[in-house]
């Protein structure tokens, strides 16, 4: 009976320990021990990539064409050329991983099955198109077409892709310039509330489009009128991120911060805005996803150049080759905006995460 209190005490202490641990530590917990069968199928994970590339490059050489296909080894080189890359960083990460650093190894096998999925189905449009015809060409063109389209008009593809960012960027900083603005304003003051409300209320969930009649009567120059189209959607979307998390941020702050001196301009910049941080960021991440959508629409105005143009003038010459070129090129250039605004916005919001801890 003596021996009862020392553990029941040393139970209490275990849990304390472990919540003073790093989530990294937690993982090397979790990792430290694993069965053989755990093992195999992590390392199935990690070359699935390998077998579902090799599949896709048997489909595309073995089975015969339903239709005519031109310079057909362009699509082998591409696949050969992203198996390698992905050989090269499994070889990579394996020998960090030697050496104890595990995080990029648990990034790719992170990775690895959307890899797999990836050439699965480069694999199954090939069979859906070139091979079978169920996807009918040239309306829609198999993989080797899209990539020779791309390598022959790599030019004015680059020059429309410089444009487009040119005007999605210039109309999304904008529209976040002013969304921050008004948002902020009506989140901390009523009385700008009371005037901007309505005017929030009214043109934020009126359809992108809809503006295109009047934009092409009343604005002074195309170029113009696209970026307020783009500047208008991602405006909408940071006011009401902006409006809301400033509004959630609990009186008892502004409060004690009156209490220690601080000045109106203080409980903005220093209360207000950090407490609605990870609101404001969520906003600025949809603004991107409006702007996106928005820039097709706004470069179908009739500007000169851009992706969206770019697809409008091919099509109209029957050249959907080139057509899907540049539609895999606004995905990924989309892909890759939306995630490099993710990357900042965990970056600046690691703290809810206990990341500093690591």
């Amino acid at each position: 009976m003596p021996d009862e209190p020392h553990m029941n005490s040393d139970r209490s202490a275990e849990p304390a320990s472990l919540s003073t641990l790093t989530r990294r530590q937690l993982k090397e917990l979790e990792e430290k021990e694993k069965t053989p069968a755990q093992k195999t199928a992590e390392a199935v994970v990690m070359i699935l990539p390998l077998l579902c590339g090799y599949i896709a490059m048997m489909e595309y050489l073995i089975l015969p064409n339903n239709s005519r296909n031109g310079k057909p080894w362009s699509y082998v080189w591409v696949l050969g050329i992203a198996m390698a890359a992905y050989l090269m960083c499994l070889m990579t990460v394996l020998a960090r991983r030697r050496s104890g650093k595990k995080q990029f190894y648990e990034k790719l096998r992170y990775k690895a099955p959307h890899i797999s999925a990836l050439f699965l189905f480069l694999a199954l449009y090939d069979y859906l198109t070139l091979k079978t015809g169920v996807l009918t060409q040239p309306f829609v063109p198999c993989m080797n077409y899209i990539i020779n389209a791309f390598l022959v008009d790599y030019k004015l593809l680059l020059d429309c892709t410089l444009n487009t960012l040119k005007l999605l960027f210039l109309g999304y900083f904008i529209g976040v310039s002013l969304g921050l603005i008004t948002g902020i304003a009506c989140g901390y003051s009523k009385r700008a509330r009371y005037w901007l409300d309505p005017i929030i209320k009214f043109l934020g969930p009126i359809p992108t489009s809809t503006w295109i009649p009047i934009i092409l009567v009343v604005a002074s120059s195309l170029f113009g009128g696209a970026v307020f189209i783009i500047a208008l959607g991602s405006w909408f979307a940071v006011t009401v991120a902006s409006l809301t998390g400033i509004s959630n941020v609990g009186k008892e702050y502004f409060e004690a911060a009156r209490t220690l001196g601080a000045s109106d301009r203080q409980l903005v910049f220093r209360v207000a805005i950090p407490h609605a941080m990870p609101s404001i960021l969520q906003g600025c991440t949809q603004a991107m996803s409006s702007s996106c959508v928005a820039i097709m629409i706004a470069e179908m105005l009739g500007v000169k150049s851009g992706l969206g143009w770019y697809m409008t003038w091919q099509t109209g010459w029957a050249s959907y080759d080139k057509s899907f070129a540049a539609l895999f090129v606004i995905c990924l250039i989309f892909t890759l905006v939306t995630n490099g605004l993710e990357r900042i916005k965990r970056y600046l919001l690691r703290w809810q995460n206990g990341a500093d801890k690591e």
